[in-house]
């Protein structure tokens, strides 16, 4: 049964977050982009070590996400699972295969955030 409550970023983070580490995503790292983007208020970054692993990842977080009762979340780029996006709206969590992280260097675009640190989930 899912909850009916609404909750807010940093506790959807945490979910998320919670989500992904228990399929052993590869070092995550989120920012607080409030004040910084009008896309979201936390972007979410993680690595799989595999295709298999990555969809695992989504897998998960698209479940927890349903679970809190959230409905409104879009993904991209399953099929291929090289960087998959989940959009959930005030939370945006880039999944990405060891080598499209290196590619694409999300982090370096984020120094203007706040960085979360997981004790402050």
């Amino acid at each position: 049964m899912t909850q009916q409550t609404q909750i807010n970023a940093m506790e959807k983070y945490s979910l998320c977050y919670n989500s992904a580490v228990s399929k052993k995503a590869l070092d995550p790292v989120a920012f607080d982009v409030r004040g910084v983007s009008d896309v979201a208020d936390v972007f979410m970054i993680v690595s799989g070590s595999s295709n298999r692993q990555i969809k695992a990842i989504v897998d998960s977080v698209e479940e927890t996400l349903r679970e809190a009762g959230e409905k409104s979340y879009h993904i991209e780029g399953y099929d291929k699972a090289w960087w998959v996006l989940v959009d959930a709206g005030d939370v945006v969590i880039h999944v990405f295969s060891e080598e499209a992280r290196t590619y694409y260097d999300l982090e370096s675009y984020w120094s203007d955030a706040k960085r979360i640190l997981p004790e402050d989930k």
